[in-house]
């Protein structure tokens, strides 16, 4: 049975789309026949032991290194010493056939040292890239010498990996242009497991009442507060909406670094009684609280990282038969149809977002096509079996080299 080591950045009980995505990668991987093991780096953050098991999976943690100094870099150079010593002692009890780093390069870099050590295949699976995750939550800026750097290390670990894996076309692309044969690079896609998601239910009215949206249409948002998700255009369109439908109220469900940055927002264009902010809830009451909305919005800001990666949230919303709205960013771009699946508009622009909302809720007889083609779309091309899959020639191609070097 071929065993694979996954090197990931976090992993449950925290509660992320890396989190989720990395869940649905080891169901599939599991259910083709392969034995997986799991190790995270001190960024996972919630308290227990060096070893656990959470809802069935056993997971290796790797303990918070003790750093001294805050020269830069200082840290980083502290934690991928601590995951190549903790990933060797794994590695050394598990004795995997092919070592799986996610994302950041911080992981990637680790594992290439111990695989080369232990003479085990590595492959990079890269979610996003680091120096523009560091970009959007302010600790660069794009083109500063600490991005350069970083997109050095990035580059030098997709160079040295046995292969490389991403979510989509758009990084596949930006790596490909880094000098990686383009046979070097796999997508596997983000997806959704359709038989978690069942089409939209009613609304819980006494939920609905408790929020003061009774008789309110509902433009709503669920997940992570960051800044590149572009929710500050959805509230300064917002007023422009309300102009003409004055009884919309805005729904976030959620929390996150922009959560006090958006109540005051709200509260100085004067809208703070039409936005509902409901802080994080428990993932087995999301369900309730989508059947709230009408539409979901996704406003993501045009950046690098928008325009590279794709988003895992408007795939489970079409899985659920949702109606979308989403600004015109690659990432958006590689998943939704405009006027087929859902509705794009213009990224960073309000005005272009309150009119096509505007329209889409004024046109409720196109609602059930979009409902049915969005639900469709994700059972036929975006489901996990089949994203999922793709690992498969990689991985006994690896592994045939590494028998023949034997």
């Amino acid at each position: 049975m071929t065993r694979i080591l996954h090197v990931l950045d976090h992993s449950i009980p925290l509660h992320s789309g890396y989190t989720f995505r990395t869940l649905s990668i080891l169901r599939e991987q599991r259910k083709l026949g392969w034995e997986t093991f799991h190790l995270t780096t001190p960024k996972h953050t919630a308290d227990g032991p060096l070893e656990e098991t959470v809802d069935g999976w056993h997971f290796y943690r790797t303990a918070a290194p003790a750093v001294a100094g805050r020269l830069p870099g200082l840290g980083e150079l502290a934690l991928m010493r601590q995951v190549e010593s903790r990933l060797q002692q794994v590695a050394e009890l598990v004795r995997p056939d092919i070592l799986h780093a996610h994302s950041p390069v911080l992981n990637a870099l680790p594992a290439l040292r111990v695989g080369k050590r232990l003479g085990i295949p590595v492959v990079y699976e890269v979610r996003a890239f680091w120096e523009d995750a560091a970009v959007d939550h302010g600790t660069t800026q794009e083109g500063s010498l600490r991005y350069r750097f970083t997109r050095r290390l990035e580059t030098r670990a997709l160079k040295r990996a046995n292969h490389v894996f991403t979510i989509c076309e758009g990084l596949r692309a930006d790596i490909v242009a880094r000098g990686i044969p383009a046979e070097n690079v796999t997508v596997i896609p983000n997806a959704v497991d359709i038989e978690s998601f069942d089409v939209g239910g009613v609304p819980d009215m006494a939920l609905k009442n408790q929020l003061g949206l009774a008789g309110s249409t509902v433009v709503g948002f669920i997940g992570s507060f960051y800044a590149y998700e572009g929710l500050d255009v959805l509230l300064n369109a917002l007023p422009q909406i309300l102009q003409r439908m004055p009884n919309v109220r805005v729904l976030l469900v959620g929390g996150g670094p922009q959560d006090a940055a958006l109540k005051a927002q709200a509260q100085a264009l004067g809208i703070q009684d039409k936005v509902v902010f409901t802080g994080r809830v428990p993932h087995a009451e999301v369900r309730r609280y989508y059947d709230l909305v009408d539409v979901l919005a996704y406003p993501r800001h045009s950046m690098r990282l928008t325009e590279l990666v794709t988003p895992l949230k408007p795939l489970e919303a079409m899985a659920q038969g949702r109606l979308l709205a989403a600004s015109d960013v690659g990432g958006h771009l590689e998943l939704i149809q405009d006027g087929k699946t859902g509705t794009l508009f213009k990224a960073d622009d309000p005005d272009a977002l309150a009119s096509k909302v505007l329209d889409l809720l004024a046109n409720q007889d196109r609602w059930p096509a979009l409902r049915a083609q969005a639900r469709s779309f994700v059972e036929t091309e975006r489901n996990w079996p089949v994203s999922v899959a793709r690992y498969r020639p990689v991985y006994e191609r690896l592994l045939a080299q590494r028998a023949q070097h034997a």
